[in-house]
């Protein structure tokens, strides 16, 4: 079941969801706005290996914006730091961001229970396109869990994407054993 925008200012007075900043004119029927950051990332190779750390170089995004490529992941990140403490949260692209040829995940839309951090976003675009910080870039939508959590994801050992932060950051598949 999908939160109202009742439920979620609900679940925020509880402290169950977090978002900070916030502000109540995001709140729509049922999700929230987030925001771009103003920090971009690239990897620096060409070839990607995903059993090595692969490094990123960040991108402050000027004033007049900046132009993102086809062919060329961004790894970018929302100005919004979020916890979820009881619900599962969802990350979808605003239908207008999605209009413009721009993707803002790959993969990785559903966060975790127990999620505390901003979102990495994994940004691509399919024409030439000029973005700007603080541009709204997606809407997270909260669905209610049933029964007992065990692994809150900040609570986990094996949680890698924990450690605050107001840039995006790279994959860390690498510190997976296989």
């Amino acid at each position: 079941m999908i939160l109202t925008d009742v439920e979620i200012l609900r679940e925020i007075e509880n402290g169950n969801i977090v978002i900070e900043p916030y502000d109540p004119k995001m709140l729509g029927t049922n999700s929230y706005d987030v925001h771009l950051g103003k920090f971009l990332a690239v990897y620096e190779d060409d070839v990607l290996d995903a059993r090595k750390h692969n490094q990123i170089r960040f991108i402050e995004i000027p004033e007049e914006g900046f132009v993102l490529q086809p062919g060329e992941l961004y790894l970018g990140v929302t100005e919004e730091y979020t916890e979820t403490h009881r619900a599962v949260p969802f990350l979808e692209g605003k239908s207008s961001v999605g209009r413009l040829g721009i993707d803002i995940h790959a993969t990785a839309g559903k966060g975790d229970v127990g999620f505390c951090n901003t979102w990495t976003l994994e940004i691509s675009c399919v024409k030439p396109v000029r973005i700007y910080s603080g541009m709204p870039i997606g809407q997270l939508i909260y669905f209610e869990t049933r029964g007992e959590i065990r692994h809150y994801y900040n609570k986990k050992k094996s949680a890698k994407y924990i450690t605050k932060t107001d840039k995006p950051v790279e994959s860390m598949m690498w510190k997976n054993t296989f």
